[in-house]
């Protein structure tokens, strides 16, 4: 059985370092490749540096709303020089919109935005998205542009018939932590009732741990406790449930 982490931040301290070891638990448990998302300028190199010594993670850059400067204009220039000599970047990401922070400007969210939507769609790569709270905002900006490669909405939390129109659009509904929680009663309903090549599988490593570690670093190994959640909510086995996870994130990220 071969799994994808779609998104684990594996440059974050809390586990790089001891990447070795995170790697190794991982292939144990059956999680072969590795999607690392970068968040701000500061963090591009470290996630470059990271995934060129380990061939089973793929980059992924992007600047993503809750880590944003005052001054982003460098910022995009730069990666938009990186999109074009460092072909081993698989998707731009991690981009978004996040409505629940404390403070949060919509309009200078948006300014950062919709630049780094441009670069996807010119570059024909996946985009990587955050988004809280900001669902039809978002969807409204991506049926503006069409993204040729669609993306992936990660962690996703809105409804059902949101999770419908990102499906339109090329999107797949990124899964981690959060539906291994009963109370995700919403979340829950949406994988049971969406075909199985809406999703892929994440983690958010170190973030976002699932339920029963509550308080603790999270690690992409857990992807097979993620994958046995589903499992027990939908009619299909968990290897037919897992090589379709593996063919939607194959397919759309091209890895």
């Amino acid at each position: 059985m071969e799994l994808i982490d779609t998104h684990c931040h594996l440059d974050f301290p809390a586990i790089s370092n001891d990447i070795d070891g995170v790697l190794e638990r991982a292939r144990n448990n059956g999680v072969t490749r590795f999607v690392v998302p970068g968040v701000s300028s500061e963090n591009w190199s470290r996630v470059l540096e990271l995934c060129a010594e380990h061939e089973e993670l793929y980059p992924a850059l992007g600047l993503h709303p809750c880590f944003l400067k005052a001054d982003h204009g460098a910022d995009l220039m730069r990666l938009e020089q990186l999109l074009k000599h460092r072909p081993e970047l698989i998707a731009v990401g991690e981009i978004g919109l996040d409505l629940f922070i404390p403070d949060a400007d919509l309009q200078y969210q948006l300014e950062v935005l919709q630049p780094q939507l441009k670069l996807a769609k010119e570059y024909e790569k996946p985009a990587l998205l955050h988004v809280r709270k900001a669902h039809d905002q978002m969807l409204q900006r991506l049926r503006r542009i069409k993204l040729p490669a669609g993306g992936i909405v990660h962690a996703f939390s809105g409804s059902e018939q949101q999770a419908k129109e990102y499906l339109k659009l090329g999107f797949k509904l990124g899964i981690g932590g959060g539906v291994t929680y009963e109370r995700a009663r919403k979340l829950r309903q949406l994988v049971t009732n969406l075909p199985l090549d809406s999703f892929v599988l994440e983690t958010d490593s170190p973030d976002m741990p699932l339920s029963g570690f509550q308080g603790q670093t999270n690690y992409p190994e857990r992807v097979s406790l993620v994958l046995k959640v589903i499992s027990e909510l939908r009619p299909e086995t968990k290897l037919e449930i897992a090589r379709n996870m593996l063919l939607n994130g194959r397919q759309l990220l091209r890895i």
